[in-house]
C-alpha cells in the first residue's frame, strides 16, 4: 500500500511540467537585492521586469494548478523582486534626498577656499 503511494507520487511528479519563467524570475530578483545599492535603477528595473513576466506563470499556475511544478521557485522570485524593489526604491530616495541636501555645497566657489 505505501509502495503504490510513492509511485503514484512519483509518476505525478515526473508529469508536470516546470511553470515558465519560474527560474527567470527567481534569478532576476536574487539580483534585484544584491544589486540594490547601485543607484537604483539597474535593480528597480530587474524587479519590475521580474514581476511582469511572473504575471503570466501564476495565472498558468491557477488555472491548472496539477500540470506544473516549481510554483515554489516562482513565488520565491516574487518575493524577492518586491524586496529587491523596495530596497531599490528606498536607496532612490535616500540618494535623492542626499543630493538636495548636499546641493548648496556644490557651489561654483567651492574650489575658492584652497
Amino acid at each position: 500500500m505505501e509502495q503504490s503511494n510513492i509511485d503514484t507520487n512519483l509518476v505525478n511528479t515526473q508529469n508536470k511540467q516546470p511553470l515558465p519563467n519560474a527560474v527567470a524570475t527567481l534569478v532576476l530578483g536574487i539580483l534585484s537585492i544584491v544589486m540594490c545599492w547601485c543607484y537604483g535603477l539597474v535593480p528597480v528595473a530587474l524587479g519590475i521586469i521580474a514581476l511582469a513576466i511572473s504575471q503570466r506563470s501564476v495565472k498558468l499556475y491557477k488555472e491548472n494548478p496539477e500540470l506544473y511544478s516549481d510554483y515554489n521557485n516562482l513565488r520565491a522570485g516574487r518575493i524577492t523582486a518586491i524586496i529587491g524593489l523596495c530596497l531599490s526604491i528606498l536607496f532612490l530616495i535616500l540618494l535623492i534626498i542626499v543630493i538636495i541636501t548636499d546641493s548648496s555645497s556644490l557651489s561654483p566657489n567651492i574650489f575658492d577656499n584652497f
